[in-house]
């Protein structure tokens, strides 16, 4: 039987991560025929987004396949009779994750792209527009499936569900992915050998491995972790080792994120170092240079496969899970995948409707989540506090409550609570005042009340209106 062609649209498609996509979509091509891409961007990322539409183009020209990408900034006309939506975009562009970074660390908090304060503001400003890409879909496309890879992936999923009323959605993270790349070499085995089980929210989940007998080997794993063997640390978190007696207590395998919660105290001096230090700053001026230095190369009009240079990004294999979720969705393949989804009880120390990062079997239906059972009390402990503080802070990003997102503030364990973290929010709300509409009002107050930017390099960025 002949299959039905695929029309894909990736929303961000000026991404610095769009070659991945394409590297994905054509090595999966029998699989997955796709027919035309859609690469949607607005108008301050056109330039980037003509770049890398370019070379996507070079990509599918270079292969046996004959595939059209298309370049717009109309969303809608993009969105008509799709398959697939995949969402990469960040709102505010690297300039807004700067600023995400630099008002906390100003006030000797962690400042980070989905962590602590930072990450709190991105769900601010991107949650809004992932309704709207929603509603739009209702319209133009109600029988498409939604991917995001739009950070804080699991926040920005479960609005989609929670307050978008769309139940076609996954949500991917690369840190699973990574781990399943590098774990198995560390105990001379390859990833067929293995059974992985995760369990927890995005970039705040742990995972026990199995062997091909049914063994238990996540001990193993995490000697070998010990032992100096590379376990798949995502390019952007700084590699301080977890305590060893912890994990032995544990017996389950934290992801690389959990180092802002286990060892707070190392991260975030690490994380301060690099804020004090003019020629490095945080993580999203490196990223900046970073991506400046990948459209450069993106330019070439002779390039026409995904660079070396882009696995220095932190997000790296993001785009081939999306591509390896889609293929499974369409030729209902039922493979292993770790995605964010209803959690209807495989994590039962959660409530069922809202949104878990887990080991699922994707296929036609999407995602049926692999039940991992309750968790130790201090992981427990652990993930129902980080879950309702997400639950407040989806609120306040639909609302505009600045109440709820006080409450979040207060709640989130990167965050110390008192006037210095109500600051941080106050400035984060000024920072970032053209991205969020619905706390307009709490905004307009405290411009009257003369709040201004503490740090220097978001204080210009903000008066330029970046």
């Amino acid at each position: 039987m002949e299959k039905k062609p695929v029309k894909i649209v990736t929303i961000g498609g000026g991404s610095s991560y769009t070659p991945e996509l394409m590297e994905g979509f054509i090595k999966r091509y029998d699989e997955l025929p796709i027919r035309e891409i859609w690469l949607v961007d607005i108008e301050d990322g056109k330039e980037k987004m003509e770049i890398v539409g370019a070379m996507a183009q070079r990509m599918w020209d270079a292969s046996p396949y004959d595939v059209k990408v298309h370049l717009t900034l109309d969303r809608r006309e993009a969105l008509k009779d799709a398959d697939f939506v995949t969402t990469q975009f960040r709102v505010g562009l690297l300039n807004a994750r700067i600023k995400d970074e630099r008002i906390p660390f100003s006030y000797g908090m962690l400042g980070q792209e989905t962590n602590g304060a930072g990450g709190i503001f991105k769900a601010f400003r991107t949650i809004p527009v992932i309704l709207s890409i929603v509603e739009d879909m209702k319209e133009l496309c109600p029988n498409a499936w939604l991917i995001n890879f739009t950070n804080p992936s699991g926040m920005v999923t479960e609005a989609v569900m929670k307050y978008g009323k769309w139940e076609k959605v996954i949500g991917l993270c690369n840190v699973p992915v990574g781990a399943m790349m590098k774990e198995p070499e560390t105990i001379g085995k390859t990833l067929d050998q293995l059974t992985y089980k995760f369990a927890g929210l995005n970039h705040f989940h742990w995972h026990k491995v199995y062997d091909e007998h049914g063994n238990e080997v996540t001990q193993d794993i995490i000697d070998a972790m010990y032992e100096g063997k590379d376990g798949g640390l995502p390019a952007n978190i700084a590699d301080v080792p977890f305590f060893k007696e912890q994990l032995d207590t544990m017996k389950m395998i934290p992801c690389g994120y959990h180092r802002y919660y286990y060892r707070q105290q190392e991260m975030l001096a690490h994380g301060l170092e690099e804020f004090n230090d003019p020629e490095k700053g945080t993580r999203g001026q490196q990223v900046k240079q970073t991506e400046a230095e990948l459209f450069e190369l993106y330019k070439d009009p002779n390039l026409d496969h995904k660079p070396e240079q882009l696995a220095k990004r932190g997000g790296a294999h993001y785009s081939d899970a999306a591509c390896e979720t889609i293929a499974s969705i369409y030729s209902n393949a039922n493979r292993h995948i770790v995605v964010t989804t209803k959690n209807n009880g495989a994590v039962p120390d959660l409530p069922a409707d809202c949104a878990v990062e887990v080991s699922a079997y994707i296929g036609a239906t999407g995602a049926k989540a692999i039940a991992f059972g309750e968790l130790q009390p201090a992981e427990k402990g652990w993930l129902q506090c980080m879950k309702n503080m997400e639950h407040c802070v989806e609120e306040a990003a639909v609302t505009g409550d600045y109440g709820m997102a006080l409450q979040a503030f207060i709640l989130n364990p990167q965050i110390p609570a008192g006037a210095n973290a109500k600051r941080v929010l106050d400035e984060l709300l000024i920072a970032h005042k053209k991205y969020l509409p619905q706390f307009a009002k709490k905004i307009a107050e405290l411009e009257a009340e003369g709040v201004t930017i503490k740090d220097d390099v978001a204080r210009e960025l903000t008066e330029k209106g970046l």
